[in-house]
């Protein structure tokens, strides 16, 4: 068997293993990643469509309010590395940036190759060996990392640094085999669970609606009666049910899928209070007053969804329109602001942007990111239980603990 020697092996070569690695190697720390996919970054090159979300331009606390887990465990790798740090990091390294609605920072080449391309480089300048190889097990000694095993045999190493991802597109290489080593050694794994994916539902209307998306709506979202999230904008209607940008935020609210009831509410006309909406419900009602309802709704909804409001209101699709009574009306106003849509269950993992949950913070120091169970072991990213909500929160939390370990290993 193969045995080779280094300090580090930062075990995957996503955003957070990238940023690890440069980080470490810069230090002066003779470090080899460990990634056996032919490219590195595959799952940084496809996120936020393949423009690449690389963080949201918020102070530290606004970040904050946009992470549902235990937040305050990223207090001290956010201090070190903030938003606005991570924007000079990439600016002063080459990549210009621009921000758009919502805070959202991308790259001004809206490509997010330039963003794994530039790590990769900083990588090579720092002296950083790839190996195209898959790690299997770290391997310890009195307490202390000693060693990775791979296919190719043992590398001899004092630290290693997993950051193997979660379990959501698993054709980049996150499997959970990151997850497996680490329980292996000793430490919890949080339940598993998608976030930030569609949700299903058994609404017949959705499938109906199939390829409907609807722009400048209010979404809201219910668990056990209880309103859990509120946002404006964009929305899809799909064969299983829903998504779009305001269900995957939704989704990230969500997180007792199976044993708590969930429900959606669609505000069609957020920009007009009832009041205002049965004004303009009663112009048109009498603008098309000598029509068939069917055909008094098209300056209201789009073709796609007339069929199901005249379903769901209950009232028959060639009653005169000037014969709708008031309580039908209203019926029909309710529908507009409050378009419901049950709730089953999430899309699988492997549809998910975001693996929610991972290894216990419990079990990590937040000032170094070093396993309190086994020294020299490091995690950084998505292994970790640690998730955001869409926005650019998520890469920014495999930035900031990246950054963490790669400066915090072999420190002392």
């Amino acid at each position: 068997m193969n045995r080779e020697k280094t300090e580090l092996v930062v075990i995957g070569g996503g955003a957070a293993g990238l940023m690890c690695a440069c980080t470490a190697a810069a230090r002066g720390v003779d470090t080899v990643l460990l990634d056996p996919n032919r490219q590195l970054g595959r799952k940084l090159r496809i996120t936020g469509k393949g423009r690449c979300n690389v963080t949201n331009s918020c102070d530290i606390k606004t970040f904050m309010t946009n992470i549902p887990g235990d937040g305050r465990f990223l207090y001290s790798a956010l201090n070190r590395l903030s938003p606005a740090d991570t924007m000079e990091f990439f600016r002063s390294r080459g990549l210009p940036l621009k921000v758009e609605r919502g805070n959202r920072v991308f790259p001004v080449s809206d490509n997010a190759n330039d963003v794994a391309g530039l790590l990769v480089r900083l990588c090579e300048r720092s002296g950083v060996r790839v190996f195209r190889r898959k790690a299997l097990d770290v391997q310890t000694a009195d307490g202390a990392v000693s060693g990775v095993l791979t296919g190719e045999g043992l590398i001899q190493c004092r630290a290693a640094a997993l950051c193997t991802g979660g379990l959501s597109y698993p054709l980049t290489g996150s499997d959970g085999s990151g997850h497996a080593i680490a329980e292996k050694l000793g430490h919890s794994i949080t339940k598993l669970r998608p976030s930030l994916v569609p949700l299903e539902s058994d609404d017949w209307y959705c499938a109906a609606m199939q390829g409907f998306s609807l722009k400048n709506v209010e979404l809201s979202a219910y668990e056990n009666g209880k309103l859990i999230y509120r946002e404006l904008g964009e929305m899809l209607f799909t064969h299983f049910g829903v998504s779009g940008p305001l269900v995957l935020s939704a989704s990230a609210h969500m997180r007792n899928i199976g044993s708590a009831e969930y429900r959606l509410e669609i505000d069609l006309k957020p920009g007009l209070d009832e009041k205002k909406l049965d004004a303009r419900l009663l112009r048109d009602f009498e603008k098309y007053s000598n029509r068939e309802f069917k055909n008094a709704l098209g300056d209201l909804a789009g073709r796609a969804m007339i069929p199901v409001l005249i379903e769901l209101s209950g009232i028959p699709e060639d009653t005169k329109v000037n014969s709708i009574t008031r309580e039908q009306r209203l019926g029909l106003l309710h529908l507009f602001k409050a378009f419901p849509v049950s709730i089953k269950g999430t899309r699988p993992i492997d549809e998910a942007i975001v693996t929610a949950g991972g290894v216990s913070t419990k079990e990590v120091n937040p000032r170094t990111m070093e396993s309190k169970l086994v020294k020299g072991l490091y995690f950084a990213g998505e292994l970790l239980d640690l998730d955001g909500y869409t926005g650019g929160f998520n890469l920014q939390i495999a930035w900031s603990t990246g950054y963490v370990a790669g400066n915090s290993v072999l420190g002392d």
